[in-house]
C-alpha cells in the first residue's frame, strides 16, 4: 500500500496534486506567480476549494501571465468579481493584480521571479525530516524573510504562513513526512543536489 502525507486524504484531486506537483521545485516564472497567488487566494480557505477552482483561475486570471494581468483594469475586475469559478473577494483579486505589477519590477530587477524567490534558499529545496502532519511549522524563519521583503516591495497577501505554504508548493521547503513515498524521491533529489548544487547567484 502507497503511503502518503496524511492531508492528502482520499479526494483524487488532493493525491494527484500531492503526488505529482506539492514539494516538487518549480522554476518557471509563470508558474511560480501562480502559486504565489493561488497561496493567497487560500487566505482562510481550504487548500482543496483552491484546488477545485484552480483550472477556473487559468481562464479568469489568463493563465497567470503577469505582464497581463498587471494591465486589468476596473472593467476586468468587474468580470472577475461576477465569476462563481474563482473566490470573489475583492480584496484578494486587487492583491493579484497588484502582485502582478510588482512581479514584473522583480524580474527587471533581478532577471526573473526564480532568481529572487530562490535566492531565500541559496537555490536549493530544504529538505526536512518530519515523521507527523503535526509537526510541520506553518512559517519558518526563511518564510519570515520572504514576506518581509515581498511586503516590503509592495505584495499583498503574502504574511509569513503564506510565504511558507508557498515554499512548500513550489519545492523550497520539502515537507513530505517521512513516511510518505514522496519523501523518498525528495531525499534522492536532496542528494543529487549535493552532488551538483544550482545556486543561484
Amino acid at each position: 500500500m502507497m503511503i502518503r502525507c496524511t492531508w492528502a486524504g482520499e479526494n483524487p484531486l488532493m493525491i494527484e496534486y500531492h503526488d505529482k506537483e506539492w514539494g516538487v521545485p518549480l522554476h518557471d516564472d509563470q508558474r511560480l506567480f501562480e502559486f504565489l497567488i493561488l497561496e493567497g487566494a487560500q487566505a482562510g480557505l481550504s487548500w482543496r476549494t483552491i484546488l477545485e477552482k484552480r483550472e477556473n483561475y487559468r481562464k479568469a486570471f489568463d493563465h497567470f501571465d503577469p505582464a497581463k494581468v498587471a494591465r486589468y483594469a476596473e472593467g476586468k475586475i468587474g468580470q472577475l468579481l461576477a465569476d462563481p469559478g474563482i473566490v470573489r473577494n475583492r480584496l484578494k483579486i486587487d492583491s493579484a493584480i497588484i502582485n502582478a505589477r510588482k512581479c514584473l519590477e522583480i524580474q527587471k530587477e533581478f532577471g526573473s521571479l526564480d532568481r529572487y524567490l530562490w535566492r531565500f534558499v541559496d537555490g536549493r529545496p530544504i529538505q526536512s525530516a518530519f515523521k507527523t502532519f503535526q509537526e510541520i511549522p506553518c512559517s519558518s524563519e526563511i518564510s519570515d524573510q520572504m514576506s518581509r521583503d515581498l511586503i516590503k516591495r509592495g505584495f499583498k497577501f503574502v504574511g509569513t504562513k503564506i510565504c511558507y505554504a508557498f515554499m512548500q508548493a513550489v519545492g523550497m521547503a520539502q515537507d513530505h513526512t517521512t513516511d510518505c513515498f514522496r519523501y523518498r524521491l525528495s531525499a534522492k533529489n536532496r542528494d543529487k543536489l549535493r552532488a551538483s548544487p544550482q545556486i543561484i547567484e
